[in-house]
């Protein structure tokens, strides 16, 4: 059979006006819970719910096998949000970070009030989006097996996904600075080997009794097991700009998690990559997204982007034949390669107008479903 895989978006809210970031999060998953109440029973799944700060929403889609019903989950959440968005007089912009000057507020919460005052100024500037996918697994062990065998191959997602070269006014050299930003964060990154689901419930223990993280839910590895869902959780990309973009995304994560639960059931070693080198390729992903060098996955050593993306694509091959995705999965990262990533499409703008409230505009327009390419 094949995985089911679900993504979670989390998106700007910003002013119809002015481009910037609005407060209204909490309006908005008011309006859109009455909205998704008077579909209940229809069919309707996934969900829209508010994130840490208030210009931020989060959607989730449901379990799925078939990508083309991923895709349609993915617009259809996308619409949702800027349905509930235009009734509070904003839109949503899939951006990882804002281009425009931005003050973050937080949503009102015992834990997110707690989070504040224990992480000051990271928790006070933190405002990035992620996408987050949801691939199934058949064990915690498996988990594992799996979550061992994909952390050198995550800088290539990120890479991929690339989508905030630009934060609170500024051009920040970066194709991901929402990964940089995000890095503040004690309990962020690449993982260590764990070797069992043991192992791996230990160091998750040990961190939420160390008093520097709050919960298991702060466990904000770049690949983790889902807290509340039988999955491994990829959280390592940027959200993406477009759509198609995201599915692609999702396609590669299932293949990843295929690939590399096979590669456990057959007792494949592990590839013995150390951490800090895991770390320096996610930094060097960040930097240059897909127009310069990542560092070889196994090597360390650079190589162009694409020979990089070549390689996973070689990897997860048997996966995505099986699974149905390989057309998919050629088509989009062609896309990226000729069109480019989020990153790029932004820069573009920016370059064309001069004007980071057009960049905004177009990401807009964009996860409106009104534009699908620069």
């Amino acid at each position: 059979m094949v995985r089911t895989v679900g993504v979670e978006e989390e998106m700007l809210l910003v002013d119809v006006r002015n481009g910037r970031p609005k407060s209204v999060s909490g309006q908005l998953v008011l309006r859109a819970a009455m909205q998704q109440q008077a579909v209940a029973g229809l069919g309707v799944h996934g969900a829209l719910e508010g994130e840490f700060q208030q210009q931020m929403i989060e959607t989730h889609t449901a379990p799925v096998e078939s990508l083309e019903d991923l895709e349609r989950e993915v617009r259809h959440w996308r619409t949702e949000a800027n349905s509930a968005a235009r009734q509070v007089g904003s839109s949503v912009a899939a951006l990882a970070t804002s281009p425009l000057p931005v003050t973050p507020i937080p949503v009102e919460s015992t834990r997110y009030a707690w989070m504040h005052d224990r992480y000051q100024i990271v928790a006070k500037q933190h405002l990035t989006c992620g996408l987050h996918v949801h691939v199934a697994i058949g064990s915690d062990e498996e988990g594992v097996g799996v979550l061992d065998r994909i952390r050198v191959w995550l800088p290539v997602l990120l890479a991929l996904s690339g989508n905030s070269p630009f934060w609170n006014g500024e051009a920040t050299g970066f194709a991901s600075w929402r990964s940089q930003s995000f890095g503040r964060w004690p309990s962020n990154g690449p993982t260590e080997i764990f070797g069992s689901a043991a192992a791996y419930h230990r160091m998750v223990r040990d961190m939420t009794m160390s008093s520097v993280i709050l919960d298991e839910g702060m466990v904000y590895f770049d690949a983790r097991l889902s807290q509340h869902y039988p999955t491994v959780e990829i959280r390592v990309a940027d959200v993406c700009l477009r759509a198609s973009d995201a599915v692609l995304l999702a396609a590669l994560c299932r293949g990843l998690v295929e690939t590399a639960a096979r590669d456990w059931a057959r007792s494949v070693p592990v590839p013995d990559v150390p951490t800090t080198m895991v770390r320096l390729a996610t930094w060097q992903a960040a930097r240059e997204g897909t127009e310069g060098r990542l560092l070889d996955p196994f090597t360390s050593r650079p190589r162009l982007a694409w020979d990089v993306v070549d390689r996973l694509v070689e990897y997860v091959a048997p996966a995505l034949s099986e699974a149905g995705d390989v057309e998919l999965v050629k088509e989009g990262l062609e896309r990226i390669r000729t069109r480019g990533n989020g990153a790029q499409l932004q820069t573009r703008t920016m370059e064309r107008t001069g004007q980071l409230i057009d960049v905004v505009a177009h990401a807009v327009r964009v996860t409106a479903g009104q534009e699908e390419d620069d």
